[in-house]
């Protein structure tokens, strides 16, 4: 995540002048009641995604790290719009960036939908929604104004996209 943010800082800067860790862990054993006759006990083994996690994830670092260049880019054009009050320009720039967090989004939930850990899918898509939710959020984009603002309004953002997912894609 750290990577991410200072891709699109950098990204930013330049315009103007974020592996994979645990699954979640679930087993199921169901013991057979005592009887006279024999009895057996039934345990079906957690299922390991261990390796479809692993390759979940570094999908997800990637759009973490690299699809959000684009993102930077049209921050970094509103940004300089911004410092140069030149407001259509920076509107237009603002909808463009909103516009590539909204296909970070997509990529994200495509990228954790075909996981085989149901937990990771539904992380996935939480992850989407936030992304999603803050593309069409005009006072977070309101809230960045210069470079400086940059780092510290996109590690919130970055890490409320990321959370959902931390259980199982870790830095």
């Amino acid at each position: 995540m750290r990577r991410a943010i200072l891709a699109v800082t950098t990204g930013c800067v330049l315009l103007t002048g974020a592996a994979c860790g645990n699954d979640a862990d679930s087993s199921t054993t169901a013991a057979a009641t005592p009887s006279a006759a024999p009895s057996a006990v039934a345990s079906s083994p957690a299922a390991d995604y261990t390796a479809d996690t692993k390759a979940v994830c570094a999908k997800v670092d990637k759009i973490f790290t690299e699809d959000l260049e684009d993102f930077a880019t049209e921050l970094g054009k509103m940004i300089a719009y911004k410092e140069a009050k030149q407001t259509s320009e920076a509107n237009t720039a603002e909808k463009s960036a909103g516009k590539e967090l909204k296909e970070v989004a997509a990529a994200m939930k495509k990228a954790t939908a075909a996981a085989q850990d149901p937990g990771l899918v539904k992380a996935g898509e939480a992850s989407a929604e936030k992304i999603t939710t803050t593309a069409g959020d005009t006072k977070f984009f309101d809230k960045i104004k210069t470079t400086k603002d940059v780092d510290t309004v996109l590690e919130a953002e970055f890490t409320a996209w990321f959370t959902p997912l931390s259980e199982y894609c870790g830095e």
